[in-house]
This record gives C-alpha cells, structure tokens and sequence, in this order.
C-alpha cells in the first residue's frame, strides 16, 4: 500500500546547520501483527535489492535476535557501528543517529520504531531519531508491530492481558509513503515459535501459553489487517478529494438506508440488507437524519431502538447525523461513505399534502443523487398521509391568565404615562409605544392575549391621542389602517413566540428521551444481571415507586401496565404517566421483553438438558456394562479358576503369573467402578468438595506413580514458579493422572510427555502436552462425553471415562479443560484452576 505524505515538502535544516535537502526522506514501514512474522527479514530484502541496483543503502540498526535467517539477511550490507550507553550499571547499544547523518546514505535501515531510548541521547524515542533522518533527507525502512500503536495500546492490552510499554503515535505510521503489511496466519507463526525460528527454546512453551495463544494472535491480525485496510480507505478518499473526484468509486458495495424511526423501518432494513448480501463484501449503513433544532417529528425512539438493534444483528453500523435539510444531510453522508444505493422509504405524504407542499424529500434525493442508485420501497404506511399532532398547551396557567390582564392594563397605564407628555412627544412616537407595549404583552400571553392587547391599544390610541382627542374616530381610513397594524403586528409575534415555546419544549423532551434511552443501553452493557437492572432502571427513569414483572394484568386501576409478551406485563406503581413518557417506556418495554425471552429460553434449555445427559448417559453406561465390566471380571475368574483347578499342575512362574493377572484385572475392575460412582456424583451434584490452597507439587508424585511401568517417561517444567492453586487435592490428584495417563496411551514410542505449568492473570494453567496424532477440531468436543474412544483400537483400556470425569472434576473446581493442538504435532490439553 502507498500513501503520500501529509506533510509539505521540504523540511527543516539538518543538525548543525548546512544546506537544507532537496526533499525530506522518505519513511517505509513494514507493519505486523506480532513478533516472528518476518518484518526485519523483509527490511533486510529490500534493503539487498536497493543496494544490488546501486542505491548507497547502511543498516543503522537492526535487532536480530540470534535468528539465523535474520543474521544471513545482514551479509553484504554495511553496518554501521552503535553507540554504548550505560544504564543503571548496565551497558546498552543503541543507534548512533549523529554517525548516520555524518555517513548520510541515501537509505538507511532502523529496526524498532516504537523504542525507547536509553537516556543521555538527543530524543527520547525512535521514532523521533527516525524523524531527525527524514528531515535531513534520508530515506528510512523501520518495522513495527501492530500492538505499538498509540490507538490500540488498551485494546491489546485487553485482548493479551500484557501492558505496552513501547509506544509510537499513530500519525508517525500514516505519515508513511509505504506502509506494507507483512501477514502470517496464527498456526503458522505458532508452528514457526516450535520449531525454535523465533524465540529461544527455554521460551518457547512459555511463549506459546501466554501471548501467542490462537486467540491472540488471530485478534492481533485482524487489528493489523483493519488498520491497514482503514489507511487505504483514507489515501483513497484522500486522492479523491485532490482530484476533486465526487462521484462514486464503487470498490465495495455500500449500501445506505434511511430512517425516520417510523413503522416502515424494519422493512426498509431487511430489503438493504438483501441488497448489501447480493455481493461478497458489501456493507450496510443506516442512517437517522436528526433536525438541528432536536426536533424528530413523526419519529420514535422506541422504534429506532429497535431499528438499530435489527441493524446490528444483521452485521451493519448505525449512525445519526444532525442538519436542517434531510436530503442534503442523506446524501452529504452517503457520498463521504462513498455508498453506492441508497434505499428509502416511499412518502407518506397524501395526495392533498403532496399538491400543497410539492416535491418531497424522496423525490429530491431521486434528482439529486448523481451516480447513487436509489431504491423506493413500498410500505404499509406509503400515501396515507401523516396523523395530526395531538394539541397541546404551551403556555404554563400562569402566563394564560396574566396575558389577557396585562392585555388591558399595560396599555391604560401607558395611556396615564403618556397623558403627561402630550406636549413632549408626537402622535407617531405614541403610536410606537403602543405598539411595543402590544409587543411585549404577545411574548407573556400568546396569540389571545396580543389580540386583547391590540384592540384596547389602538382603541385608547384613537381616543386619546388622535385628533379630534376625545372621541372614536373610526370614519378616519388612519385610524382604520393603525388599528389592523395593531392587530397584524401583534398576531405575528404572539405565533412566533408560541412556535418558538412549542420548538423548545420538543427540543429539551428529544434531548432527555435520548439521554434516557443512553443511559439504558449503559446500564445494561454494565450491568450482569439484565432483568433486575432494566426494572430498577425503570423505576428510577419514570420516578415510581415500584416496578415489576407480572404473569397476568392488575387490577389496580392506579398502576401503569404494558405488555411485553404473551403472558408477561410490566407494571410500575406511583403516579400516571401522559402518553409523551409512555412512548419512552415502550423502548423500555422492549429492552425487557427480549431479556425476558432470552432468559425464558435459558430456563428451559436448563430444564431439558439434564434430561438429555441422563438418557445419553444411561444408554452409554448399559454399553459400557455390556462389554467393558464383562472383560476385566472374565479375565480374573479365569485366572482364579485356573489357579483353583486341580487338574493341572502348575509351575511356580504359571502360578504367579495367574495371580498377577487375576490382581491387574481386579485393579482395573475397581478404577472403572470408581470412575463411574464419581461420574455418577458429577451427574447428580452429589460431588462433596473440600477446596484448599494446593501446590502442584503435592499432587504430581502421586499421579505419576498411577501411571503404568510401560508409560512414556514425564518431563515435569515450570512447577516452581506459578503460585498454589485453589483446589480438593485427591481430584486434583486424579484430574492431573487422567491426563497423564491419556497422554502416555498416545505418545509414540521414544517420545516424552511434557508437563509445564504457567500464570494468566489471577489464574494457573498447566499443560500436558503429547506428541501424537492429535484430534481434528470437529472431534475435540466429543473426546469429554463420557464412554468415548476416539481413535482407539483397544478396547481393553477402559470405558472412555478419562478426560470426561477430568473434565467434569475440573469444572467442579471451578476450573476448565480446553485442548489445543500441540505445534509440530501432538495434543495439548491445558488445565486452568483459579490461583489460591
């Protein structure tokens, strides 16, 4: 991927002064998702090629870690020599930036961006080294991985459990003229960590435990990959942009759908989304256009509540974007997306409204939408014209009764004020008091209290003030015109006063619908318990004494009910709520009402589950009886019935070889009928435990000693250095030797089995690791049902009970047993108990 610089060119003088260069450097950075994926590699193959076609190209700084491909990249290039520096009675090598700029290549190698220098050089970090390089006009090849980047560094932190100390601000990379990805899968880079290419072998199981789990690594490259995919996006509209490029570039199908939060939204979402599924790729976008003024008229919240959940369930993003015309915001955020369909809904509009108002908002989008392809869908609510706004006060009582009194008395007691300075002001100065005084009695009152207003100004005006003064002259055509001013002037203020009252009280109302609804989803992503906070939410939000959930409707009269399923009703108590709060509690309603149902559901999985295992145990436990008891009883009573027989004599060796097999097979008896009452205990909850601080040392001996005189030796790593754990330490005991005792059935001859043991967290796992076949994933899950041999051939060695009761005693102890595969072959089952 290229993109250009952000910054102009040229660029600051160089250390010490001098001519500045031409151009600033050039900075290429190979990204990767972790260490071992091949960064410096990379850097060290392009630097030869540079150098094979006559570039002067110096490896300032390179880290190789002893990896011997790494060291071999280094052959044939000039190294520059680095700078020691001591530490806290350390010594440390670092680049010696003054002696790259004395050399001044025209390329120079600097591996590690995020470092941190040592102290006593000119920069902290280096990347501003790096900088200082650019400045005086050096190309630089550095490597960076992907859990440096400022942006990122709690997000990893989250995903690996481990801080990031070295950081390096997320512009330094995007103002990059390159940025190349350098991409392994996360079974490669874990094979490539086995076979020792990375790190050095006392490491390497450590390693593979903690940060390069699967998991880790996979979530590591999809940060890589979207960054990276997130920096083309940005070079490609920013190309667009300087190119004056505005119509369309359909590298990906984008789809947009519009919102008005209304009934037909779901219908419009799901024909999007068949839209947005018809090509590999596509995206959905649905958008909600607000008013600038926080007016939502015809919208819900409660709706778009749902809308956006449907949006998300069906892999999409929603987004709001405030502004005054709907069209222009719609199609401003569909061409910065670079969408390329947009789908809306078509009018609701009647035919009456569509003649009066003209053109609508589809029709406009339609004419100016350009190279968007727009999609009208039909709904149930198309042409039907919307419903009226219920009529509502908005003045308080007070102002409606002061209104119409100050009305009448403001203007006699301007009369009384004016009486006075007959001789100071003229009939027009008097006639603009009036009017101010009307003026301020339509602000307080309204329409009604303007019109009283106005009718007793222009009557005291024409009286006392308008020649002949004294008496009503309406024959004057004035005195008419001042009268209908009056009224006019009057009138239109009080309807500007009133629309903009009625504006503010929708505008604060949408605001606090919102904030609520906010502060519900918070609540919920907080909270473990989604029912219980959703109810106490509830009550809190609507100020009421109680909420709850009942199977039937009340009968109290007083309380505020809302049905959220079948059979299920929300009741609050404490005080009526007007139909504008009940709308706000429908989106409540539904957040509850898919808690319930998912809790419903929950339930009754619980319920028949048990049932399920009990009749798959059942059946599995007659099958092992039929054959696997029969064969070590048998195998006993043969030997005690010859050893009983009088009719052969045996030698002393027979003898004691009948013994030891009658011994062996009442052994092997008495572990299956102990695997299968403790199973049978697991199963019922009958399971007594006594959990203590346990160290693994005091289990290990006894389970070792389980084992088998033929089984594979055991090489025990690691045990020293984790903490007890919390645990019954005869389950333990028997957990730790059925896993031993798998391992060693399916080690190969000549092969060890590997026990190690490591911290995650306030946690202890411990890995036994073989180096068998293995399990394909599919059947990993299958190796715990109990009576299960996956890929056994004999059928002498038990019932299959082993990993299932080490399973089942595992999580009994509040623990888990996970198996993964073991890299260059093998099996890894990892046990993890919580830390004492």
């Amino acid at each position: 991927m290229v993109v250009e610089p952000d910054v102009p060119p040229g660029g600051d003088a160089p250390p010490g002064g001098g001519v500045p260069p031409e151009r600033p450097g050039r900075l290429k950075v190979y990204l990767g998702a972790a260490p071992g994926v091949g960064k410096t590699y990379r850097m060290l193959d392009e630097a030869r090629r540079r150098a094979d076609r006559g570039t002067d190209v110096v490896v300032a700084y390179v880290e190789c870690h002893k990896r011997p491909h790494t060291l071999a990249g280094l052959a044939g290039l000039e190294v520059l020599p680095r700078v020691q520096r001591t530490y806290r009675g350390g010594e440390f090598e670092e680049m010696d930036l003054d002696a790259v700029l004395e050399r001044r290549p025209r390329v120079a190698v600097v591996d590690e961006l995020a470092h941190s220098n040592i102290p006593g050089g000119r920069h902290a970090k280096r990347w501003q080294d790096i900088e200082e390089l650019l400045a005086a006009g050096i190309d630089v090849v550095t490597a960076v991985n992907i859990q440096h980047l400022e942006s990122l560094k709690d997000v990893v932190e989250k995903i690996t459990r481990v801080p990031q100390q070295e950081n390096v601000p997320d512009e330094v990379v995007r103002r990059a003229h390159e940025i190349e990805l350098v991409d392994m899968p996360a079974p490669a880079l874990r094979r490539r960590m086995a076979h020792g290419n990375i790190y050095a072998p006392e490491k390497v199981d450590a390693a593979l435990a903690n940060y390069f789990r699967v998991g880790n690594l996979t979530a590591l490259r999809e940060l890589a990959l979207l960054w990276v995919a997130d920096s083309v996006d940005d070079a490609l509209q920013k190309y667009r942009s300087e190119h004056g490029i505005d119509r369309v570039w359909e590298t990906r199908e984008r789809v947009v759908v519009a919102l008005t939060g209304g009934p037909e939204g779901e219908t419009l979402i799901r024909r999007a989304a068949r839209i947005a599924d018809r090509s590999v790729g596509g995206d959905l976008l649905a958008v909600h256009i607000a008013r600038s003024d926080g007016l939502a008229a015809g919208s819900s919240p409660a709706a778009l509540v749902r809308q956006r959940a449907l949006v998300e369930s069906l892999g999409g993003s929603y987004h709001s974007v405030v502004g005054d015309s709907v069209p222009t915001a719609l199609l401003e955020f569909a061409r910065a997306e670079n969408a390329t369909q947009l789908v809306l809904g078509t009018s609701s509009r009647g035919r009456l409204e569509r003649f009066v108002t003209g053109r609508g908002i589809g029709e406009t989008i339609v004419a100016l939408s350009g190279d968007i392809d727009v999609h009208m869908v039909t709904h149930e609510r198309a042409g039907r014209g919307r419903q009226l706004p219920s009529r509502r006060r908005t003045l308080s009582t007070r102002r409606l009764i002061a209104g119409p009194v100050a009305g009448l008395v403001l203007p006699v007691l301007l009369t009384l004020l004016l009486d006075g300075t007959r001789d100071t002001l003229n009939l027009t100065s008097e006639a603009l008091l009036f009017l101010l005084a009307v003026v301020a009695v339509a602000c307080v009152g309204g329409v009604v209290s303007a019109v009283v207003a106005s009718v007793t100004a222009s009557l005291l005006l024409n009286y006392w003030f308008m020649p002949p003064v004294g008496q009503f002259t309406f024959g004057d055509v004035n005195s008419v015109l001042a009268t209908v001013v009056f009224a006019v002037v009057a009138g239109t203020v009080a309807a500007v006063v009133d629309r903009s009252l009625r504006l503010s009280r929708r505008s604060a109302r949408a605001t606090a619908e919102a904030e609520t609804l906010s502060s519900l989803a918070g609540s919920i992503v907080r909270g473990d318990r989604a029912i219980p906070a959703l109810l106490e939410r509830t009550r809190e939000t609507f100020g009421m004494d109680s909420a709850e959930l009942t199977s039937a409707p009340v009968t109290d009269t007083a309380a505020v009910q809302m049905p959220i399923g079948e059979e299920t009703h929300l009741v609050l108590r404490g005080r009526s709520l007007p139909s504008s709060e009940r709308k706000v509690l429908a989106a409540f309603a539904a957040h509850v009402t898919v808690a319930v149902e998912r809790a419903q559901l929950a339930e009754a999985a619980a319920e028949i589950e048990p049932v399920r295992a009990a009749d798959r145990m059942r059946t599995a436990l007659l099958a092992a009886v039929s054959h696997d008891l029969r064969t070590p009883l048998a195998a006993g009573w043969a030997a005690i019935a010859s050893l009983r027989s009088r009719d052969v004599d045996f030698t002393d060796e027979d003898r004691d070889e009948l013994l030891a097999t009658a011994d062996e097979s009442m052994a092997r008896l008495g572990r299956l009928i102990d695997n299968l009452l403790d199973m049978s205990r697991l199963q019922a909850g009958a399971l007594n435990l006594s959990l203590r601080a346990t160290a693994l040392e005091e289990v290990l001996p006894m389970a070792l000693d389980s084992l088998p005189p033929e089984s594979p030796a055991t090489d025990v790593q690691c045990l020293d250095t984790v903490p007890a754990v919390l645990a019954d330490p005869p389950l333990l005991e028997r957990v730790v030797a059925n896993l031993l005792s798998n391992a060693a059935r399916h080690t190969p001859r000549g092969e060890t089995v590997l026990l190690t043991a490591s911290t995650l967290d306030d946690r202890v796992e411990v890995r036994v690791i073989d180096r068998g076949p293995g399990l394909p994933p599919e059947d990993r899950e299958r190796a715990f049902v109990p009576f299960q041999r996956l890929g056994d051939t004999d059928n002498t060695t038990g019932v299959g009970l082993g990993l299932a009761l080490a399973r089942g005693l595992t999580e009994a102890m509040s623990g888990t047993l996970t198996p993964e595969d073991t890299p260059g072959g093998g099996l890894t089952m990892v046990l993890s108990l919580p830390a004492a």
